[in-house]
């Protein structure tokens, strides 16, 4: 039974998903019926792919120790959407000119949030440069940036210094919880999801949207399309990993669809690192079991 098989190649992992007719693909198998989803199921879906979509742009543009910072104001400090905005781009063109001095193109992904008093502020995530202070170069861009900002207006001569906190990147879970965060939907109930109801329903959307930069590498999936084999082997067996991976076990899914009626098989293999691959016994590598690595 007909089945295709996408694959994902990053730096240190790739990632595989299977999509075929029937629950093991054997012969004389039939998919099931499809049935229709609800408003709800489909906005889940949507985010689902959102995040996933995210996840791996962060894996093929960005790695670990790179910068994902947090530029804000004053306390107290209530600016409109619109300035924030123009703050921001005014911040991103300082900061793309140091860069480019250096020999080397900025690249970020950025969103605007609330805080739980209501200010607007933004994250974003920054490559890192690696023979200067790239810390210090997103500080100094920001209060370049807030001295030609609406705040001079509302509280001339204001500080402008210490108002970005950074933490450096690490891949656990290929950036899932990264990736979550920056395409995070407030939920009812929730402080942040009360003080978004107070704005309109176009500055929601801007509030909720993720920007980045142009110069980004966009995954699209390697795919292959079988007519001739069946996915039994694989499902009943478990997948084979490619020389030289290993096969996060808990990333292994093997389920049916239940709107489309597919069935599918996702796993994501990991790079097993060069000084591992040989103990000192020389004994061959053993897989962690328990990790963090979690995806739809």
């Amino acid at each position: 039974m007909a089945y295709w098989h996408d694959t994902w190649s990053f730096r240190n992992s790739i990632e595989h998903e299977f999509k075929f007719a029937g629950k093991y693909g054997a012969k004389g198998e039939k998919r099931q019926k499809k049935k229709k989803p609800t408003p709800g199921q489909i906005a889940k879906q949507n985010q689902r792919n959102k995040e996933t979509r995210m996840r791996r742009t962060i894996k093929a543009n960005f790695a670990e120790k790179d910068l994902w910072c947090c530029c804000k104001y004053p306390e107290g400090v209530r600016l409109q959407i619109e300035d924030v905005k123009k703050d921001k781009s005014r911040f991103l063109r300082i900061l793309r000119r140091e860069y480019e001095k250096r020999g080397s193109p900025l690249k970020w992904v950025a969103r605007l949030e609330i805080g739980e008093r209501g200010g607007i502020h933004f994250h974003i995530l920054v490559n890192r440069l690696w023979k200067c202070q790239s810390d210090i170069l997103i500080a100094d861009a920001w209060s370049r940036a807030l001295e030609r900002s609406a705040l001079q207006s509302i509280r001339p001569g204001c500080r402008t210094e210490g108002l970005v906190d950074w933490a450096s990147t690490y891949d656990s879970g290929g950036y899932k919880a990264l990736a979550d965060y920056i395409c995070k939907q407030p939920e009812e109930g929730t402080e942040e999801y009360k003080q978004l109801s107070l704005f309109e329903p176009e500055e929601q959307k801007q509030l909720l949207s993720v920007t980045s930069s142009r110069n980004l590498i966009r995954p699209e999936p390697e795919r292959h399309y079988y007519s001739r084999r069946t996915m039994r082997k694989l499902v009943e067996d478990g997948p084979e990993p490619t020389p030289g991976y290993y096969i996060d076990i808990d990333s292994l899914y093997i389920g049916t669809n239940p709107y489309t009626g597919y069935s599918y098989c996702k796993y994501i293999e990991l790079k097993i690192p060069e000084d591992r691959k040989k103990t000192k016994s020389g004994d061959t590598f053993h897989p962690p079991r328990g990790g963090d690595t979690e995806w739809m």
